[in-house]
């Protein structure tokens, strides 16, 4: 094992496919009413949807660098001789920052830290990527070149019911805030540039869930994508995603449907549904 794949949680990997691909998962923190948890080991989905249906208060915060520093200890002294650990977007969280300051700890010519500029399965793809060069023997270099390319080679667009949970944490601006809560619209959103932006706004969910395709559409073109659908406490609405993105898709090795986690659910709110595609690396 000459090169370990190490990401978070907010990464969102189908049930099994971490431990099928060797990936090790550092959770992010999540805090109900100050106290804390670990993202997808403690508090799932379902609590955050419970949460949040009472108006608790719900917070997130990044692993510690020691959380950090020991996944890859663990991993190096397992016989790896590297890791290439791969995380969302430095734009969105302080999750990065706390991998260099491991990395530079444990050693800077052992561990290598990728800013993946995205979240989800577009994190997720990156890994999964990563861990299969690694499968293959490529060296740390190799691995983590194959990351960034990764991580590149995918799109983000996402609707939720409201803003407002963006908005209250520091992820959206406020004005946008303001436009996508007027006259009860949905928003559009996608991540671009490590950042997630307003794309449009549209009337009812039913036009948004069309307009998703549509985008998915235009993304995919005539390539063979990968796609992954994400959704919180919305699996009638996820399953209907999916359907008319294979239906849609011209060439598609097929879709994967993962529900949020806690830490991005507590930040887009319940409803919400998206998808992330991911285009042949050899067309970027």
């Amino acid at each position: 094992m000459p090169v370990a794949v190490v990401t978070d949680s907010t990464a969102h990997l189908p049930e099994g496919f971490a431990e099928r691909y060797g990936i090790t998962t550092v959770p992010l923190h999540v805090l109900v009413d100050g106290t804390s948890s670990l993202d997808g080991v403690e508090f799932g989905p379902a609590a955050l949807a419970d949460a949040l249906g009472q108006r608790r208060i719900v917070t997130t915060s990044r692993p510690t660098p020691a959380a950090f520093a020991a996944a890859y200890r663990t991993a190096l002294d397992a016989g790896a001789d590297a890791v290439v650990s791969i995380h969302l977007s430095k734009k969105l969280s302080g999750t990065w920052e706390a991998a260099v300051l491991a990395a530079q700890e444990v050693g800077p010519d052992l561990v290598r830290v990728v800013d993946s500029r995205t979240i989800a399965m577009g994190l997720g793809f990156a890994a999964l990527e990563a861990a299969e060069a690694a499968r293959r023997g490529a060296d740390v270099g190799e691995v983590e070149a194959v990351a960034v390319a990764a991580a590149g080679a995918t799109e983000t667009f996402f609707a939720v019911e409201t803003l407002e949970y963006l908005r209250r944490g520091g992820r959206i601006g406020s004005a946008a805030a303001l436009l996508g809560t007027a006259l009860a619209v949905k928003p559009v959103l996608e991540v671009r540039e490590g950042e997630i932006q307003a794309l449009e706004k549209v009337r009812t969910m039913q036009r948004a869930l069309a307009r998703l395709v549509d985008l998915a559409a235009e993304v995919a073109g005539t390539d063979e994508v990968a796609v992954a659908v994400h959704h919180l406490a919305s699996p009638d609405r996820a399953a209907q995603l999916a359907t008319r993105l294979d239906e849609r898709l011209p060439v598609s090795t097929g879709c994967v449907v993962s529900e949020l986690g806690a830490v991005v659910g507590a930040h887009t709110g319940p409803g919400v549904v998206g998808f992330v595609i991911r285009k042949p690396l050899r067309s970027r």
